[in-house]
């Protein structure tokens, strides 16, 4: 057998063995890894205009790195506590309400018959349940897995301060790995930066605002366990189509049969505002970029939740538009794609979805 074919192969086998014990040696950092590499594409532009006025690399990056740290840490030591005492006083709570009787006044017609009545009181009753209880032990949770956080945290600060100090030797090396002409690489990375600033900012930041507004709201109102509902309003306002009307509506349909109605009618306005906003806003970050078609994003976040938990929020619709960019680039077709919208697409060509 030939010399340099045994050794295609050995080289071969060491670089699959490699890459396996590689892969189960960061499998328990793995997240934590991603997690730094999706903040420094956030923070980029915070550590340029720092770094551009200071000329000191190090320096600039460190003060970004303490400014994520207080957005990490200031709010963990003081909403985590607050946030597991209304978990538990929503759960106790649900316990306790009757969801029957608002509907059968709402629909009377549809619970006349009380086995029917009993079935969806039933079903509401263990959803609520199962959802309040999953939220309390989450919250519980975190605080039980402090040191082990603590050491993930450790990953994500360390992983953030090389990937935004060296973002543009990062990009270079990616690639020089890439299998691609250079062209189709320049075309890869813009469409890649591009999905994912519109991913990031066009729909996870404008969702958390749009949980703000309503959540503001709630405190402004005086809802019970308002930051608790606040939160639940930041984590539904970051997926497209369900939005915060899933918290706010019913908050308003709550207070509106509990005779709150100056409160129903003041937190429908917010909501129907931080709606308002997010067709204000989310064109002004998107309009010049490549954009994803909502449903990519709903099924990407939806996947990636049941998959890598809440982070998979965020990484679940990346996976999939950076699948629909190759694809996109295979094609290399004129006719405009259905579920990548480029911001050169004419609006007389625009197919399907768009």
């Amino acid at each position: 057998m030939d010399k340099k074919y045994l050794q295609n192969i050995a080289s071969i086998f060491m670089l699959g063995l490699l890459m396996v014990l590689s892969f189960f040696l960061m499998k328990p950092i793995f997240m934590a890894i991603i997690t730094g590499v999706i903040l420094a594409f956030v923070f980029v532009p915070l550590y340029n205009k720092i770094n551009n006025k200071l000329k000191a690399p190090n320096f600039s990056v460190a003060i970004v790195c303490l400014v994520l740290f207080a957005l990490i840490i200031i709010p963990l030591w003081f909403l985590v506590p607050v946030l597991l005492k209304q978990s538990v006083q929503i759960y106790t709570a649900s316990q306790k309400i009757d969801f029957v009787t608002p509907l059968k006044a709402l629909m009377p017609s549809l619970f006349e018959i009380e086995a029917f009545s009993a079935e969806i009181g039933s079903t509401i009753y263990s959803f609520v349940t199962n959802i309040t209880n999953g939220i309390m032990n989450s919250v519980s949770d975190l605080i039980k897995n402090m040191p082990t956080l603590f050491l993930q945290l450790l990953v994500t600060l360390f992983t953030f301060y090389f990937a935004v100090r060296d973002n543009d030797k990062f990009v270079n090396y990616i690639q020089s790995l890439l299998p691609f002409p250079k062209e189709i690489e320049k075309k890869l990375f813009k469409s890649s930066r591009d999905i994912t600033f519109s991913v990031l900012y066009g729909q996870v930041v404008i969702g958390i605002i749009q949980g703000l507004i309503a959540g503001g709201s709630f405190y402004l109102f005086g809802v019970d366990n308002a930051l608790f509902l606040l939160l639940v309003a930041c984590v539904a306002g970051v997926f497209p189509i369900v939005g915060t009307s899933v918290v706010w509506i019913p908050v308003a349909i709550w207070m509106a049969t509990t005779g709150e109605i100056f409160a129903a009618v003041g937190i429908s306005f917010f909501g129907i505002f931080g709606w308002i906003s997010e067709n204000v806003f989310k064109p002004m970050f998107i309009s010049k970029r490549t954009n994803v078609h909502s449903a990519i994003i709903l099924l990407g976040m939806v996947g990636g939740l049941f998959l890598w938990g809440i982070l998979g929020v965020i990484l679940g619709p990346l996976i999939l538009a950076y699948l629909l960019i190759v694809l996109e680039i295979y094609r290399d077709k004129r006719v405009p794609g259905i579920f990548i919208q480029h911001p050169e697409d004419d609006d007389d060509e625009k197919m399907g979805f768009f």
